[in-house]
């Protein structure tokens, strides 16, 4: 990032007068222009007295009520890029601290500390808010602000790698620490934490004085500076030498000599160029013991230890991690975890480490836990009450708790999520959580931050009420008997509560402007009035529909199985990143089904290819299907029944429409053009019975459109650990024709060519890495052995058939 980008925009404080409430004391460098006293109450939650620390998270330029108008913004020619800029959101964290004393009034002191960025990643301001509030506390003016705005944009970024969509979706699939380490080539500029006095010497031995700056400079948005400093710095990051890894690729077929990557086996010949980024080294040491790290790393000595850690996946629980290690600066580089860009913000001569996450989107805000609401939300504890409600109640009074706060999110319902006598922190945190969840981490879906309020307070209740769909956190339980919600979650009590109202707000009815063509009369979604007693009508097996007194559940339906699923990975202790990743992958399928459904119910879709299977007929080039897979029609007409109702209420919402607009941006835009690539690596991965034909065609097809790092990266993020990798792929060494065993290991070259792709085969079991590598060093035998002099060998002397591996030969 650009040294003159400001990633501080503003610093408040806010004090808490017996006589005048919540007062706003101080914004630096300059006023708002925006509401003093909403900003005050959301910087002092309801009973913060109470509470020694609390913290809280805001929004500006959300809505037309907190868009702010500072005045230097609006000086001279600058008018109209200020109010183009304003569009841009801003996020605010926010520290409230009590302190007892005994002088003041009531015995307790209470300020609040705010700093609003730019950056969605609000929480890697939390170290520096903690000494800058205890500054201020000590010495109550405004000096104590211009220190925190200088120091925080003093920190440095210009080093801070741009990640593409489909490298953010390979990081955040991954817990290897090493993930695309080449990325950035700074990773040993700041010292670790624990010995970062010893270089303090090297830092100014004076503090700069404040600079005044323009703030109108400080609106422009995260993803904006990200991507003009991506185009300003070209290669300086070091990006392009990793993506150029091919230009150093072997020009060898894999042989038996391997180096060691994170303890695992890689048999991939000659990787000299690796070696040259530090990536040999770096494994070396990391697989080796400390006494023989630097002998081993400084040699280059390449392991033939067939042990692998990594074959299980590197996608593992979250409490394995990397082993320690010192020595030179590349091992001391990959201790740092790839996944964060490390940098430190010098405040008051106080070096605090920072760490910046590379993979975040847009809709992932703060610090909330999927896995924190998931808990709260679990079928075992919840207690739900409420009428059943379609667009909410997928499976009837079985829902799980976790699915209907889905529902009611993607289906633009009005949400709350109440705790009372509960820290405003972790009301925010609910809320922001369930902005994750509903958005597939930010990764499928969009819009739920613009509509959510992770503190909400009663000072401007009318405005944040009237926005359609809003998703606030509260306190005060005055909220729940207003009643201006249709669904609400206590996070005191687990309970959740549905409003009696909410056929008056939502009946279960299609509108009659938009009249449904119904091409297959195996869907019914609704019904086609909107009582409750009518909208509990379900479907039977001969098409008709009978009358029950309540919805129908199967507890083995796939949102059951789901939940259950989510719920034991959560007790098995896997991470905040696994769960999300499953968040991730049902939020894609809801729209994949939810295309098939706008397919069968008004003939064509606009968020998804259009469904078609694979076709090979006579003196015709045969053509690779499309669309969403589903095991067979039964399963699609049951997942369409299911998924109906709340499909159709999708589709009312800003969320869909802004789905519309990026499938239709990525459609233009993605690498790999010409073809379904999710569809193929689903049926490579769950189809039962594939013609030999579409098979060797999903191959070359992948194959032929493998030949830049952008369309590796694109596959790869297909392929994440946790649905096992290069898995599907790997079934091509094993297939019967010989062209699509080829195919597959030239497509598995390709990959060899870039670090990523080490890494991915990497992740191969034992069997599968050895067939490949049988398979590349016959392949390229036949290839020399076809351009000498010498007798070619026999077929039997040079292949070895696909079900017959050489351990099983006697390795001979």
């Amino acid at each position: 990032m650009s040294h003159d980008a400001q990633h501080c925009s503003f610093v408040l404080v806010a004090d808490f007068d017996i006589d005048r409430g919540a007062q706003l004391t101080y914004q630096f460098p300059q006023p708002l222009g925006t509401d003093e006293g909403l900003l005050a109450n959301l910087m002092l939650p309801d009973g913060a007295e109470r509470q020694p620390t609390d913290w809280t998270i805001f929004f500006l330029n959300q809505t037309p009520f907190n868009t702010i108008k500072p005045v230097l913004a609006l000086d001279g020619g600058e008018e109209s890029d200020a109010a183009e800029e304003g569009a841009s959101m801003l996020y605010g964290i926010n520290l409230v601290r009590t302190k007892l004393d005994k002088t003041a009034r009531r015995g307790a002191i209470v300020k609040a500390m705010a700093i609003v960025t730019r950056y969605p990643f609000v929480q890697i301001f939390k170290p520096v808010l903690l000494l800058a509030l205890d500054d201020y506390f000590m010495n109550p003016s405004q000096d104590c602000l211009a220190r925190l705005f200088d120091a925080v944009n003093e920190m440095d970024f210009s080093n801070m790698p741009v990640l593409t969509r489909y490298e953010k979706l390979i990081m955040r699939n991954t817990e290897r620490q090493d993930v695309m380490i080449g990325r950035g080539d700074d990773y040993t500029t700041y010292a670790d934490p624990g010995t970062a006095t010893q270089h303090t010497t090297s830092l100014p031995s004076t503090r700069p004085g404040h600079r005044p700056t323009n703030s109108g400079d400080s609106r422009v948005s995260f993803d904006d500076v990200r991507a003009r400093r991506d185009r300003d710095s070209g290669t300086r990051n070091g990006g392009e030498s990793y993506k150029s890894a091919s230009a150093v690729r072997s020009p060898t077929s894999p042989s038996e000599a391997s180096f060691s990557l994170d303890g695992s086996a890689v048999w991939v010949g000659d990787e000299s160029g690796l070696d040259q980024m530090g990536f040999v080294a770096t494994a070396s040491a990391a697989s080796a013991s400390s006494s023989s790290v630097s002998s081993a790393a400084g040699r280059g000595r390449r392991s033939t230890d067939a042990s692998s850690s990594s074959s299980h996946g590197a996608y593992g629980r979250g409490g394995d991690t990397a082993p320690s290690l010192t020595g030179a600066s590349v091992t001391s580089a990959a201790l740092k975890d790839s996944h964060f860009y490390h940098t430190v913000i010098n405040y008051n001569e106080h070096l605090l480490p920072v760490k910046v996450p590379l993979s975040t989107f847009p809709e992932e805000v703060g610090e909330g836990s999927v896995t924190m609401l998931c808990t709260t939300f679990s079928p075992a504890i919840t207690t739900m009450s409420g009428p059943l409600h379609p667009h909410l109640h997928t499976n009837g009074a079985l829902t799980p708790p976790i699915i209907i706060l889905f529902n009611a999110l993607i289906t633009g319902k009005r949400v709350i999520f109440l705790g009372h006598h509960k820290l405003a922190e972790n009301v925010s945190n609910h809320v922001l959580a369930a902005c994750a969840l509903a958005s597939g981490s930010g990764v499928v879906l969009r819009g739920f931050i613009k509509r959510a309020f992770p503190y909400a307070t009663l000072i401007n209740r009318e405005e944040w009420e009237s926005i359609p769909g809003y998703i606030a956190g509260v306190t005060n339980p005055i909220f729940e008997t207003a009643g201006s919600w249709d669904l609400l979650c206590d996070i005191g009590t687990n309970r959740m509560v549905v409003s009696k109202d909410i056929y008056l707000n939502h009946p279960a009815s299609w509108s009659s402007s938009n009249p449904l063509i119904m091409r297959s009369g195996t869907l019914k979604a609704e019904g086609s009035v909107g009582s409750e007693e009518e909208a509990v009508r379900v479907q039977t097996k001969e098409g008709g529909s009978t009358q029950k007194p309540e919805f129908a559940g199967r507890p083995d339906s796939a949102d059951n199985v789901f939940v259950e699923d989510v719920l034991g990975a959560i007790a098995s202790h896997y991470s905040e990143a696994h769960v999300r990743a499953k968040f991730t992958e049902y939020v894609i399928r809801f729209v994949r089904v939810a295309a098939r459904y706008e397919e069968d119910v008004l003939g064509s879709t606009s968020i998804a290819w259009p469904t078609a299977p694979y076709t090979e007929r006579p003196g015709e080039k045969p053509r690779l299907g499309s669309g969403g897979f589903f095991a067979d029609e039964a399963t699609c007409a049951k997942d369409l029944a299911v998924n109906a109702s709340r499909i159709e209420a999708w589709r009312r919402t800003e969320c869909y429409k802004l789905f519309q607009a990026d499938w239709k941006h990525m459609m233009a835009t993605n690498p790999i053009q010409g073809f379904d690539l999710p569809h193929q690596i689903s049926r490579l991965r769950f189809a039962k019975n594939m013609p030999d034909g579409e098979a060797e065609l999903i191959f070359r097809t992948i194959a032929e459109n493998l030949h830049t790092y952008d369309q590796v990266t694109e596959l790869l993020a297909w392929l994440p650990p946790h649905l096992h990798g290069l898995q599907p792929l790997s079934f091509g060494l094993f297939h019967q024709q010989e062209s699509v065993r080829e195919l597959t290991v030239d497509l598995f070259n390709e990959l060899r060519a870039y670090p990523i792709g080490v890494q991915f085969l990497q992740a191969l079991n034992h069997f599968q890495r050895y067939a490949y590598v049988r398979q590349a060093h016959a392949k390229e035998q036949r290839a020399r052995e076809a351009n000498s002099l010498a007798i070619p060998h026999s077929a039997f002397m040079s292949r070895t058939p696909s079900n017959r591996s050489e351990s099983s030969l006697g390795a001979l």
